[in-house]
């Protein structure tokens, strides 16, 4: 079987031993969250099951057979192979490199929906959901073969219980605190994310470039989730698109040369930058405090592959009776 259906056995069969030892040891709270990881681990190893088949390769240009195969067999190739070379439908950068470019762009942990629709929007790629299911997984194997082989991983990003943050990604590069999220971090990093986003299209702006639309509706629609930043609301004029209101249909709706994003008045990405900023002051400092202190935990009690990709609920717990 595959590597990736070799580790989930492992990992289902280590959390059997620990749900054991968490029950006898009357450790309640603990089994039911050792649990809960079991159901997912078994649910992921259902998946990989269900999609496992060989990859077979063309000929080369030699004149090679079809399927000439791999160390790991004929016309087959591991998860750790397949990982660099998967590439987005249409596309010749690879998902890995996708990801990494969107969450290069947000400065922050995101999850999967939030880097699809920021690459989509702004990059213009064809990322997918379902091709992130996996990356992070495939990242964290190839971290524990070669550790620090790779210029960067995309990693997850740590909780105040120094495990992984459920569906978020982080990049290995940036510095532990940015890696972390504390109470007020999804807050913060939504603020920080339409800054990000309402800066990119300023810039695109700014040197002469016409913003897509769906980086439009995109910063609309964050704005709308943030005081102050998005216009009046309303419905003005033409159906779907983006355009700009001339003078002769400005009367009754918004100014001429005002931004119409579908029928509804666009987001003024300066206006964005500035509301998001102003609640971003309010947060920052304890979100700041918040995210230094479990940085410093997780320095003290982590190893290196933990620091990255988090550490395991009873491990942990025996790290902390120990101290």
């Amino acid at each position: 079987m595959s590597e990736t259906l070799d580790d989930l056995e492992e990992r289902i069969n280590a959390l059997r031993r620990e749900i054991r030892q968490a029950v006898r040891a009357r450790e309640s709270v603990l089994a039911r969250s050792l649990r809960a990881e079991l159901r997912s681990a078994e649910r992921a190893w259902d998946q990989a099951l269900a999609v496992h088949e060989p990859v077979y390769e063309p000929g080369d240009e030699t004149g090679g057979e079809p399927g000439h195969g791999t160390a790991h067999g004929p016309g087959r190739e591991s998860a750790h192979e397949r990982g660099d070379r998967h590439e987005a439908p249409g596309s010749l950068v690879p998902v890995r490199e996708q990801v990494h470019q969107a969450l290069t762009l947000l400065g922050v942990p995101a999850a999967a929906k939030m880097i699809v629709a920021v690459h989509a929007a702004l990059r213009a790629g064809s990322l997918k959901g379902a091709q992130l299911a996996s990356l992070r997984r495939d990242e964290e194997r190839s971290f524990r073969t070669s550790p620090f082989a790779r210029p960067y991983y995309l990693c997850a990003a740590l909780t105040d219980r120094l495990s992984a943050s459920r569906g978020l990604l982080a990049v290995s590069t940036w510095p532990l605190e940015q890696r972390v999220v504390g109470p007020l971090s999804p807050r913060v990093d939504f603020l920080t994310t339409a800054i990000r986003v309402a800066e990119h299209i300023m810039r695109m702006v700014g040197a002469g470039e016409q913003a897509p639309p769906s980086a439009q509706r995109l910063l609309s629609r964050l704005a709308h989730n943030i005081p102050g930043a998005a216009p009046e609301t309303g419905r003005y004029g033409r159906g779907a698109g983006l355009h700009l209101v001339d003078a002769g249909t400005a009367r009754g709706g918004p100014e001429a040369g005002a931004l119409v994003v579908d029928g509804f008045p666009g987001s003024d990405p300066a206006t964005v930058v500035k509301a998001a900023r102003a609640e971003l002051e309010v947060h920052a400092a304890a979100d700041t405090a918040a995210r230094a202190e479990i940085a410093g935990r997780a320095r003290d009690r982590l190893q290196d592959a933990e620091r990255l990709f988090g550490g395991t609920v009873l491990g942990l717990a025996r790290k902390e009776a120990s101290r």
